[in-house]
């Protein structure tokens, strides 16, 4: 197996793999050459003779490597994907697969030409809870769901400012940006700020809530691809800092059969910060699964939600993946390419509409859902937080307010009102010798 980033998750990769049977690491990767070094440390005193290298292309000509797990930046998830895929090997890669929506559908072009099994690291996936609770919701044990809501709100700090400069001798700047176009290096991009820039990451909404982004459209019916309208609200609020992406934001996005999913972004801190990781799932008669319990309409009394254990592949993510790997079917991953695909689109589509926004004054009205009444409803909810909780005045703050975005599933292209702008944003610009092929050259 190869392991390719050794920061934050590759660690857990790491750990995780060599957690299983008869695995062996017979290569890292990273372009860090003190994080290489180190690694290469670690795993001899664990019996494991690994070699380090800084591009990964070179541990995938190796024809005795069966498995690439990837847990680099999000920028080179796809791409490193596509190699994998065409090097014939396995590839366990980590959240959000994909960096843009094209890069999305190539890796699943790459996973469907090469018939190698592609695990997704959305470890809910081999939760059979969960899968049994989506069975049940879509059994209609409950009526008709009608919205699943997700929540990434984890308290998070500014990064502050880094100057641009020259990198450090350790690092290869070029191998680390690989396919994404960045001007200059600056210290917040390396090894973990890199979430917080366009160029590099995807947010917290496609960082962390990947995790219930993905849940929340596990939920919905299973005909159902992507999303027909999304948008997005939010802002960057107090930190004052150099990043992007924005530390709050409420995403809504419709599918064709009128099922919703709403995301909520919460990472400014303060007292009496309440965390919130979950998801949480509303049906049309007005009952509602909330932390385990079901509330039929107008009740403040929950009652546990029982339900059987759904089917997935045992073993947790780690060894669910090997067991797939070793039958040589793509079709026991938790989590496949193309439910992966569907997953990280829905949070693209929310984030390329804020992308897109306009600032309006920091209050309650300052939502555009039309008739939406559950997303004024929960939009409110937010709203309150961020002006009594964490304390933003509405004096000289602003939300970022994005516009409804119409995409065609079976195109994956947006249409209508600022389709332009918004199709420029489906596919980014990318490096000569780290270019993601178009779909019909993988």
């Amino acid at each position: 197996m190869v392991i390719a980033g050794l920061n934050g998750r590759g660690k857990s990769h790491i750990g995780g793999f060599l957690g299983q049977k008869d695995v062996e690491i017979a290569y890292v990767v990273d372009p860090d050459e003190k994080v290489l070094a180190r690694t290469v440390e670690d795993l001899k005193k664990k019996g494991q003779h690994a070699k380090g290298v800084k591009d990964v292309r070179e541990a995938l000509e190796d024809g005795e490597v069966d498995a690439l797990s990837v847990a680099t930046p999000n920028h080179w998830h796809s791409l490193m994907t596509v190699w994998g895929a065409q090097a014939g090997k396995h590839v366990y890669v980590e959240k959000p697969m994909s960096h843009d929506v094209y890069e999305g559908r190539v890796a699943v072009a790459a996973q469907q030409k090469y018939g190698v099994v592609v695990q997704h690291g959305a470890q809910r996936r081999s939760d059979a809870g969960i899968a049994g609770l989506h069975e049940a919701i879509k059994a209609g044990k409950w009526g008709r769901l009608k919205i699943a809501y997700g929540y990434c709100c984890k308290p998070r700090g500014s990064i502050g400012f880094d100057k641009p400069g020259a990198p450090p001798a350790n690092l290869d700047w070029d191998l680390w940006k690989g396919p994404a176009v960045i001007d200059r290096y600056h210290g917040n991009y390396v090894h973990y700020d890199w979430h917080w820039f366009w160029e590099t990451g995807n947010g917290d909404l496609n960082n962390q809530g990947t995790h219930q982004l993905d849940v929340a459209r596990w939920a919905i019916d299973d005909d159902q691809t992507h999303p027909v309208r999304a948008m997005a609200i939010g802002g960057r609020f107090q930190w004052g800092d150099q990043g992007q992406t924005p530390n709050t934001m409420f995403g809504l996005a419709e599918y064709p059969n009128g099922q919703q999913v709403f995301f909520n972004v919460r990472n400014v801190n303060y007292d009496g910060y309440q965390r919130q990781v979950e998801n949480e799932y509303y049906f049309e008669d007005g009952g509602r699964i909330v932390r385990g319990k079901y509330f039929a309409k107008g009740s403040d009394k929950g009652e546990p939600v029982k339900v059987d254990r759904g089917e997935v592949t045992p073993g947790g993510n780690w060894g669910s993946f090997i067991a797939a790997c070793r039958e040589g079917k793509p079709e026991m991953a938790n989590g496949d390419a193309l439910q992966a695909h569907y997953g990280c689109v829905l949070g693209h589509l929310m984030n390329n509409s804020y992308r897109l926004g306009e600032e309006v004054p920091f209050n309650k009205k300052a939502g555009r859902f039309g008739d939406n009444a559950d997303a004024v409803e929960h939009f409110g909810r937010l709203h309150e937080i961020m002006a009594g909780g964490v304390g933003v005045a509405e004096e000289g703050n602003h939300y970022t307010v994005g516009p409804w975005l119409t995409f065609d599933p079976a195109t994956e292209r947006c249409v209508g009102d600022r389709a332009e702008a918004a199709n420029r944003l489906l596919r980014d610009p990318n490096n000569d010798g780290f270019k993601v092929p178009d779909v019909g050259e993988v």
